[in-house]
C-alpha cells in the first residue's frame, strides 16, 4: 500500500518540483490566453503570414544582398541578421586584439605606457556604451563633405557619408583559392595536434607557427597565380557630388565598429591582465632561470596557462558585444532590431511575432557562440595524469 510520508526528503522534493512546474505551466497558459484574447478584442491579426508581404522601405546598408524596397519582410529579417552577424564578428575580432594588447601593456614596466592603458580602461568602461556610439556617430557625420573628402592613400576616402574604399571583384577561379585556404587551415589544425602529441611523447618541438603560417600564406598565393590572378579591385571615383564605384561603408557601421570594439576591449584587457597575474611567479622565475627570453616566456609559459582563466569571461564579453549590437538602433544602423524589429514591426503591427523572432534569433546566436567557445575552452584545459 502506497504511504505518503512528508518526512521523506526525496518525496518532498518531488512534490515541490511538481508544484513549481505546474505553476509555471499555468502562468504561461494564462499569459498566452490573455494575449490572444486582447488581440482578438482589438481585431489585431496574428500569425507569420506578414513575412511574405512586400516591405516597402529601403535599407541603407546591405553588403550581402542587393536589397530593394519590393522585397518581403523576411528578406528584411535576413539582411538585418547579416548586418548583426557582420558587426558582431568584426567587433569581437578587433576587441580581442585590442584588449589583449592593452592588457599586456597594463603589466608593462614602462610607467607611461602602463598609465596610458589604465586611463583608457577606466574612461572607456565607465562611460555608457550608447553615449560612446552617439559620440562616434556625431564625430563621423561632421566630417568634411564628399567633395572635400579626407584621402587615406590613393583609394580610400573618408567623409560625412562614410568611408569609400576599393571593391574586391572575385573571378570564377577564385574558388580554388578559397578551397586552398580552407584545406591549409584544416592541415594546420591536424598538424598542430600531431606535433603536440609528438612533443608529449618525445619532447621534440616543431616550429608550429612558422609551418602553419607558411602553409596558410604560401599555398593560397601559389594557387592564386596559377589560376590567373582571379582578383581585381574597383576604385571609387568622384563624379559630381558623390563617389561612383568602389565600396561604401556608411558612418553607422564605422561608429558601431569603433564603439563596440573600443568599449568591449576595455573589459577584455582587464580579463587578460587578471589571467596573466594568475600564473604562478615561480613558473616565470623557473623559465627565466633556464635562460628563456621574455617573448618566449610570454608565448610558451604565461599565455597558455592564462588562457584557462581568460576564456570563460572572454566568452561573456563576446556575448555582450553581440547583444549590445542591438543598440545600433540609436544611430540608425540597419541591424536586426532596427530593420525587422523596428520598421517592419511598425508597418505590420505584428509586435509579438517580430519581437519573438528577434529574441529567438539572438538566443540562437548566443548559444552558438557559447557552444564553440566551450569547445575551445575544453581543448585548452590541463589534462590530469
Amino acid at each position: 500500500m502506497f504511504k505518503i510520508d512528508f518526512s521523506d526528503q526525496k518525496f518532498r522534493a518531488i512534490i515541490i518540483q511538481t508544484l513549481v512546474v505546474g505553476l509555471l505551466a499555468y502562468g504561461l497558459y494564462f499569459l498566452v490566453d490573455t494575449t490572444a484574447y486582447n488581440l482578438e478584442k482589438r481585431n489585431i491579426a496574428t500569425g507569420f503570414g506578414f513575412l511574405d508581404d512586400p516591405a516597402g522601405f529601403d535599407i541603407s546598408f546591405s553588403p550581402f544582398y542587393n536589397y530593394v524596397a519590393t522585397d518581403s519582410h523576411f528578406v528584411v529579417f535576413l539582411v538585418g541578421l547579416g548586418n548583426t552577424l557582420l558587426i558582431s564578428l568584426v567587433g569581437c575580432i578587433a576587441a580581442t586584439f585590442l584588449g589583449f594588447s592593452v592588457g599586456i601593456i597594463r603589466l608593462s614596466s614602462n610607467w607611461l605606457l602602463s598609465r596610458l592603458a589604465y586611463v583608457y580602461v577606466e574612461i572607456t568602461r565607465n562611460i555608457p556604451l550608447i553615449l560612446q556610439l552617439l559620440f562616434w556617430y556625431a564625430l563621423l557625420i561632421n566630417l568634411p563633405r564628399v567633395k572635400n573628402s579626407i584621402a587615406l592613400g590613393e583609394s580610400f576616402f573618408l567623409n560625412n557619408r562614410g568611408l569609400n574604399s576599393p571593391l574586391p571583384l572575385f573571378g570564377d577561379n577564385f574558388i580554388y583559392v578559397f578551397a586552398t585556404i580552407f584545406l591549409t587551415i584544416i592541415f594546420a589544425i591536424f598538424f598542430s595536434r600531431w606535433a603536440k602529441k609528438k612533443q608529449e611523447e618525445t619532447g621534440k618541438q616543431y616550429p608550429l607557427f612558422l609551418i602553419n603560417f607558411a602553409s596558410i600564406l604560401i599555398f593560397p598565393i601559389i594557387v592564386y597565380f596559377i589560376s590567373g590572378s582571379p582578383l581585381d579591385f574597383e576604385d571609387p571615383v568622384l563624379k559630381g557630388f558623390n563617389f561612383v564605384g568602389g565600396m561604401k561603408i556608411p558612418p553607422e557601421f564605422v561608429a558601431m565598429f569603433l564603439g563596440l570594439s573600443i568599449y568591449t576591449a576595455s573589459f577584455i584587457s582587464e580579463i587578460v591582465r587578471a589571467g596573466i597575474l594568475s600564473v604562478s611567479k615561480g613558473q616565470i622565475e623557473a623559465a627565466k632561470s633556464l635562460g628563456l627570453q621574455q617573448k618566449v616566456i610570454m608565448n610558451w609559459v604565461i599565455i597558455p596557462q592564462a588562457l584557462r582563466v581568460i576564456v570563460p569571461p572572454l566568452t561573456s564579453q563576446f556575448l555582450n558585444l553581440t547583444k549590445n549590437s542591438s543598440l545600433g538602433i540609436a544611430i540608425g544602423y540597419a541591424d536586426l532590431v532596427h530593420g525587422f524589429g523596428g520598421i517592419s514591426l511598425n508597418q505590420t503591427g505584428q509586435a509579438i511575432e517580430c519581437m519573438a523572432i528577434v529574441m529567438a534569433t539572438y538566443l540562437v546566436i548566443s548559444l552558438t557562440i557559447s557552444f564553440f567557445m566551450n569547445i575551445y575552452n575544453r581543448s585548452i584545459q590541463m589534462e590530469s595524469r
